[in-house]
C-alpha cells in the first residue's frame, strides 16, 4: 500500500484513492503509486471493477507545478515517459473503470479521469487541461484522449484556451458521463462497479479490449481484434455457463465463476 494512493478492496471494487493533502497535486510519487495500484488492481483476482477517487473535496487538482518547475529538458526527457505510462496503467487495467470525480479534475488530473471507461461527475465540478497557462500541453495523454473523448474541435477548444469546464457543460460535450450531488458520487461510482461482481469477467474483459484496441486502428483490424476475442471466450467455463442458463433458465439468471 503506497503513501499517497491506496487500493482499497470491498464486494468485488477496488477503489484507488489519492490522498495527498490538500489538493491531491500529482507528483512522481503519486504517479508511481497510481501505477503500482493499477498494477495490484489488475492481479488481483477479488478486484472485478475499479473506481479511481480523490475524495468529498478534489478529484486531482493537476500535476505538482513546484515539482516540475526546476526540471530541466534533460529531466523532463527521463520524466515524461513515466508521466504517461502511469495514466496508461489505469487505462489498461482489464476491468471496467470509474473515475468518481469531485471537485476538480485539472491537468493530469483531468488525464486521470480521461483513463477511466466512464466517469460519474459532482454536479459541482470542475474539470479542464490549463498547462498552456503554464506555457506546457497536456502531457499524460491528454491530447489523445480528450480529443477521442469529445472530438477534436472541443479538445482544441479546452486544451487551447485552458478554460475550465464545468459539470453542466462536460455531461453535454460527453466529458462525463452522468452528474450526482457531490455527497453520493463515490456511491453511485461503487454500485455502477459492484454489478461486475458477479459477472462473466473475461467477457467483460474482453469487451474494453475490443473497443479500446479497435480505436488505437482501421475498421478492418478492429473486426479482427473482435473475431478472435469473440472465438477465443469459447474457451471459458462463464461462456458454458451462460449459454446453458439461458436455454434452462431463459436470460440473466446466469451464475458465472470468472472463469
Amino acid at each position: 500500500m503506497g503513501e499517497l494512493v491506496r487500493l482499497e478492496v470491498a464486494d468485488g471494487v477496488g477503489t484507488i484513492r489519492l490522498d495527498r493533502p490538500k489538493m491531491n497535486a500529482i507528483s512522481v510519487q503519486v504517479q508511481e503509486e497510481i501505477r503500482a495500484a493499477a498494477a495490484e488492481a489488475t492481479d488481483r483476482d477479488d478486484v472485478r471493477a475499479v473506481v479511481v477517487y480523490g475524495g468529498e473535496r478534489v478529484f486531482a487538482a493537476g500535476n505538482d507545478v513546484k515539482e516540475m518547475a526546476d526540471m530541466s529538458h534533460v529531466d523532463m526527457v527521463k520524466r515524461s515517459g513515466p508521466l504517461q505510462s502511469a495514466v496508461t496503467a489505469v487505462a489498461r487495467i482489464p476491468k471496467p473503470v470509474v473515475a468518481a470525480v469531485t471537485g476538480y479534475a485539472l491537468g493530469g488530473g483531468c488525464e486521470l479521469a480521461l483513463a477511466a471507461d466512464v466517469r460519474f461527475a459532482a454536479d459541482d465540478a470542475v474539470l479542464g487541461q490549463p498547462e498552456v497557462l503554464l506555457g506546457i500541453i497536456p502531457g499524460a495523454g491528454g491530447t489523445q484522449r480528450l480529443s477521442r473523448l469529445v472530438g477534436p474541435s472541443r479538445a482544441k477548444d479546452i486544451i487551447f484556451t485552458g478554460r475550465f469546464v464545468r459539470a453542466e457543460e462536460a455531461l453535454a460535450i460527453g466529458l462525463v458521463d452522468r452528474l450526482y450531488p457531490a455527497a453520493s458520487v463515490y456511491e453511485e461510482a461503487v454500485a455502477w462497479a459492484r454489478q461486475f461482481s458477479t459477472a462473466a469477467a473475461y467477457a467483460v474483459r474482453a469487451a474494453k479490449e475490443c473497443v479500446d484496441r479497435g480505436l488505437e486502428t482501421d475498421l478492418e483490424t478492429g473486426l479482427e481484434i473482435e473475431r478472435q476475442q469473440f472465438a477465443a471466450l469459447f474457451a471459458t467455463r462463464d461462456r458454458e455457463i451462460g449459454m446453458t442458463s439461458f436455454v434452462e433458465q431463459g436470460p440473466g439468471k446466469a451464475v458465472f465463476e470468472g472463469r
